[in-house]
């Protein structure tokens, strides 16, 4: 076998392991399934290019990561992509620990949070990333990601909150 198709074959390897990992990560620090698979098929094209540098350090997640975050930091900076064209809500999906209505209400919170508190937010508690891997994948110091943290659980607190008695009353019927 080639050194070309052995380095498609394990890519392949790779992707078929990971994909639905990596969609879900896009879907949390964007917010909507399309623009998701998107970032992760921007992901792929970038990590293939690098996959043997990439693969022989064992960093292909945190490289993906670290791409879908700048890639959707990318595209929300866009002029065009200031309109948003579709039906809101057609492609949420639902947590399988969580009622429709608590997952709802969890993603419309994650969605009211700036782009970089979501960033930091999905990093660190969804992926259970540290914070010098998360600031890693940012790009920024460690302090910036407890402060965007601290900011984003705040935010998330306070959107939640209300929904916080109606949940509780729900779990214990």
């Amino acid at each position: 076998m080639s050194g070309r198709q052995a380095r498609a074959d394990e890519f392949v390897t790779y992707v078929d392991a990971r994909r639905s990992y990596l969609r879900r990560v896009a879907y949390l620090v964007c917010g909507d399934w399309h623009a998701a698979e998107d970032l992760v098929q921007t992901a792929l094209i970038k990590l293939y290019a690098a996959w043997p540098r990439i693969h022989t350090d064992g960093a292909e997640d945190a490289y993906v990561r670290r791409i879908i975050v700048r890639a959707h930091l990318d595209e929300e900076r866009r002029p065009w992509r200031r309109e948003r064209i579709g039906l809101d809500g057609i492609d949420a999906a639902a947590p399988e620990s969580l009622s429709l209505e608590d997952s709802d209400a969890l993603v419309t919170a994650l969605k009211a949070l700036p782009q970089r508190q979501r960033a930091t937010v999905v990093l660190r508690y969804w992926c259970g990333l540290s914070v010098e891997e998360t600031a890693d994948d940012l790009g920024c110091t460690t302090g910036t990601v407890k402060s965007q943290t601290a900011r984003a659980m705040a935010g998330l607190r306070a959107s939640l909150s209300t929904d916080d008695v109606t949940t509780t009353e729900r779990r214990s019927r």
